[in-house]
């Protein structure tokens, strides 16, 4: 199956949840999938119509947490035909309201007509490895 990973951090560089993504991803390709890793801040213009399944993960923005970052939004409403994809919500823990955090990005996705199936709070790299050998990426028929 083709999976793509959209994160947007803090900045363009944000180096913990960059090893997150990545983490994740070598998991859904132990899995047998192809796995596409996107930054929004640099590659917020792709289409991902063709993808099966499409993984999005923020950080927060403040402090206190409760904001995702506008290019997500932006990034979702440029992305084509999306709506009915089947997807992943995830924030790295930060801040005090990563719960706040998730929910804001759940309802941006679910705006484009998106399908979440699973959405969590990652603490680490290895724990968003293990996720992503064992998330059922796959149509249930």
């Amino acid at each position: 199956m083709q999976v793509c990973c959209l994160y947007a951090g803090k900045d363009r560089n944000d180096s913990s949840l960059d090893a997150v993504v990545k983490a994740l991803a070598k998991g859904l390709e132990e899995q047998g999938h192809s796995v596409d890793i996107l930054n929004m801040y640099t590659d917020g213009d792709r289409k991902l119509s063709f993808y099966d399944y499409i993984v999005v993960g923020c950080n927060t923005t403040s402090g206190l947490g409760g904001k995702i970052p506008e290019v997500v939004r932006t990034t979702l409403s440029r992305a084509g035909q999306i709506s009915g994809k089947r997807c992943f919500a995830f924030v790295v823990k930060g801040g005090l309201r990563s719960q706040k955090t998730l929910s804001l990005l759940m309802k941006a996705m679910e705006g484009e007509g998106m399908y979440l199936k699973f959405s969590d709070v990652l603490k680490k790299p290895d724990v968003a490895y293990a996720l992503g050998k064992r998330l059922n990426v796959e149509r249930n028929l």
